[in-house]
C-alpha cells in the first residue's frame, strides 16, 4: 500500500472548497489549495485546474461569491466568499458525505459476504 497524496475523490472537491470558505474567510485560490494541502496534512492534492474549474462551477450556482483584490505578494487576485445559498449547500453536503463515509465504513469493516 502506498502513504502518499492522495487524488481528491470526484463530487468532494466542491465540499472541501465550501468548507474551506466558511466561518467567513475570504480567499483567493491558491490559499485555497494551502488550505486544504495543510488541514489534511498534505494527504489530498487538489489540481490547480480542477478547483478553478470548481470555483466557477459553483459561483455559477451563487455558492460563492468573487471580488478582486491583492495577494499577500502583491499580485492581483480574484477572493472567493460563501454566500447565504452556499452556506445552506455545505450543510447538506457535509450531511450526504457523513452518510456516504458511513455506509463506506459499514461495508469495509464488516465480514465478507463468503
Amino acid at each position: 500500500m502506498t502513504h502518499g497524496p492522495l487524488s481528491v475523490l470526484r463530487g468532494t472537491l466542491e465540499l472541501l472548497i465550501l468548507k474551506t470558505l466558511a466561518g467567513g474567510a475570504e480567499l483567493h485560490g491558491f490559499a485555497i489549495l494551502e488550505w486544504i494541502r495543510e488541514s489534511t496534512e498534505d494527504v489530498l492534492v487538489v489540481e490547480d485546474g480542477a478547483l478553478y474549474h470548481a470555483l466557477h462551477r459553483i459561483q455559477e450556482r451563487g455558492l460563492v461569491k468573487s471580488t478582486w483584490g491583492v495577494s499577500e505578494k502583491g499580485r492581483r487576485a480574484r477572493y472567493y466568499e460563501l454566500t447565504a445559498a452556499g452556506e445552506r449547500a455545505l450543510a447538506e453536503e457535509e450531511a450526504r458525505w457523513r452518510r456516504y463515509v458511513e455506509a463506506v465504513e459499514k461495508v469495509a469493516s464488516g465480514p465478507s459476504p463468503a
